[in-house]
């Protein structure tokens, strides 16, 4: 039983240091203008690559330390924007392949673990609810920029590949659903965001071990400074605070709560007159438990526009 619950442990904090690194858009996401402003009509496609490398902060009566991964990932992904009811509204989607290596301490065993396949899956859906009207580009580019309030949700799809009989997997064999609400406010060259969202989760029936497995809400707030030098080249200075994820085995709580901090830097480049590149680093400010790691991906998106 003790051997079992070691294994179990391990598990539980090596899937969750390769599932917080195994995607450029996780539970930690930092998104600048995820609400901004856009013209109905428009189509995009995108591709973005990511690596990430640190370490995984756990709960001290966890027999596992040292715990670190390096994750590689790139991501395909589409969607467009389009009228809902006189607003704005946008509908995109997200698929990732991710492949790395976690490792760490058991008592005075070291282990390390590989793994490459896809990844859970993305879809999001937003509207503005103030601000942002639905208008074609002809119109879009002749209005005054102001304040919008915008709301979405954040469905994660367990594509990702999982077998019950591995310790680590890429996938997560469950849904998870993140309702958020947005506020971003020009003010001049200056775009003041923040975004406040909460993840929910479904349960795993299918964990290693035989046992069920839940994660409580992760509760996550971000905030972001921009600033546009010309129409598609703006930088942005981001952060973000999250709590909550609290593993539950079988009913039994597995682990501390996560609660950590992070910074960060997004910069956009336009290049030729529909496409741009979007550079993007954070780091851990503050881990009390959880992911302590650096990440750094580049996105290449191009667009589509509709009727003028």
């Amino acid at each position: 039983m003790q051997q079992l619950a070691r294994l179990i442990y391990r598990a539980a904090a090596l899937h969750l240091a390769l599932l917080l690194l195994s995607s450029p858009v996780r539970c930690q996401e930092l998104e600048p203008r995820a609400y901004a402003a856009n013209p109905v009509n428009i189509g995009f496609a995108l591709a973005a690559f990511g690596h990430s490398s640190g370490d995984v902060l756990l709960d001290p009566t966890v027999p596992i330390t040292d715990v670190s991964a390096t994750v590689q990932s790139v991501a395909l992904g589409g969607g467009g924007t389009f009228a809902l009811f006189g607003r704005t509204a946008s509908l995109s989607a997200l698929l990732p392949y991710a492949w790395g290596t976690v490792s760490g301490t058991v008592g005075e065993a070291a282990s390390s673990v590989e793994r490459s396949g896809l990844a859970d899956a993305r879809l999001r859906f937003s509207i503005n609810l103030l601000g942002g009207p639905a208008l074609p580009l002809a119109a879009f580019v002749q209005r005054r920029p102001g304040t919008i309030v915008g709301t979405s949700l954040i469905i994660a799809i367990p594509t990702g590949e999982y077998d019950a009989d591995k310790l680590i997997n890429l996938g997560t064999n469950r849904w998870g659903f993140k309702p958020e609400v947005g506020l971003s406010h020009p003010a001049g060259r200056w775009t003041l965001e923040l975004y406040g969202g909460c993840w929910f989760f479904t349960r795993n029936p299918s964990y290693f071990g035989g046992i069920t497995k839940d994660v409580r809400p992760l509760l996550s707030v971000q905030s972001h400074v921009a600033y546009t030098f010309k129409p598609r080249l703006w930088l942005a200075a981001d952060a973000t605070f999250y709590t909550g994820g609290r593993n539950v085995l079988d009913g039994q709580p597995g682990s501390e709560r996560q609660e950590s901090s992070r910074v960060g830097l997004t910069l956009s480049l336009p290049v030729w007159r529909t496409h741009s590149i979007k550079a993007s680093w954070s780091t851990g400010a503050t881990v009390r438990s959880g992911g302590d790691f650096d990440t750094i991906t580049l996105a290449w998106q191009t667009t589509l526009a509709g009727k003028r």
